[in-house]
């Protein structure tokens, strides 16, 4: 059930419903011992006693507790309430980034690169304690009234001071955003964080996504197979083009090394060199097909329904032939 305004959970009074997601819903309220405002996540009450569910909200809230700056937002407590468990963070008072690029317009390169480069001085700061966000995306990017981006939803985060958590099905990140590395099942570092942020710089310069899909399964092949697209925009330069597809790159390797690296040719792009934007975009960085443990399943599959579909034939013609 979702709660509505001036209803009392626990010692807060709801101030308005924000969203509701796929593991529950997100609400503004003030905190009625302190008269401070925060923000509630409340699961949905049938993931109550899944242990994975369980795993990932104490992730969350081991993970933003720790953290303390000012591109990522503060994990402040948690609390049960009737059976209920809830997690409190900070409120920040702003517009999310989904919003700018609703109207699938492109950002000026100004703006764009502005909030990217805050957003990367955030990731900068987790990487260098360890955590991965993993799942890097407009929805989770919220700019406050200062202008300054603030990055939220650490629950799919991975700390190297904890074991992986959250291995159900919807750990993994949001697919138009996904690195291949976590689209194959591999383990993530850095680099993916930075693949993502490499997608959101296309999408904020276009006002388009580079890889699309009328299926998670189409987007996928997309992200493992299709050419690396190259940004071509009316006042981008190249240097910026060269930038946004080095983060794009599917082989790990072949991004930048971390954020600071990424950071470095925001502030100089006079000093990036775009003779090898040819190189890094196209079907030359493209896995091949075969190589890709991605594509077994699929393969496997396709094998063993041929290998039904002519086992029936042949036992259908010696029902037959024995009638």
């Amino acid at each position: 059930m979702v709660l509505k305004t001036g209803d009392q959970f626990d010692h807060f009074e709801i101030r308005s419903h924000i969203a509701r997601g796929g593991m529950g819903d997100i609400y503004s309220a003030v905190d009625l011992n302190t008269s401070c405002g925060a923000v509630l996540k409340i699961p949905d009450i049938k993931f109550i006693g899944d242990p994975a569910y369980y795993d990932r909200f104490q992730n969350e809230l081991a993970i933003t507790s720790a953290l303390d700056h000012p591109a990522v937002q503060k994990g402040i407590g948690s609390g049960n309430y009737n059976g209920m468990p809830y997690l409190v963070t900070q409120f920040v008072q702003g517009e999310p980034l989904r919003e700018r690029l609703l109207a699938g317009k492109p950002l000026s390169p100004g703006e764009t690169l502005a909030l990217i480069r805050q957003i990367a001085q955030g990731l900068a700061y987790c990487h260098a304690l360890g955590v991965i966000h993993r799942d890097v995306k407009p929805e989770n990017i919220l700019v406050n009234t200062d202008g300054q981006p603030v990055l939220l939803d650490f629950g799919l985060a991975l700390s190297n001071n904890g074991r992986r958590r959250g291995q159900g099905r919807d750990s993994v990140g949001t697919p138009e955003y996904m690195s291949p590395e976590q689209i194959e099942g591999r383990p993530a570092d850095m680099r993916s964080d930075i693949y993502s942020l490499g997608i959101m710089l296309f999408e904020m310069l276009s006002g388009r996504l580079p890889f699309r899909g009328e299926s998670a399964l189409a987007l996928a092949a997309q992200q493992l197979h299709a050419p690396t697209p190259l940004l071509e925009v009316p006042g981008v330069s190249m240097q910026i083009a060269t930038v946004v597809a080095r983060c794009m790159q599917r082989r790990a390797d072949d991004r930048y090394p971390n954020m600071g690296a990424l950071i470095h040719d925001l502030d100089h792009l006079e000093e990036v060199d775009s003779t090898r934007l040819g190189v890094m975009s196209g079907p030359a960085t493209a896995r091949p097909y075969h190589r890709s443990p991605f594509v077994l399943p699929f393969v496997v599959s396709g094998a063993l329904v041929a290998l039904l579909i002519i086992v029936g034939v042949i036992l259908q013609a010696l029902h037959s032939y024995v009638h």
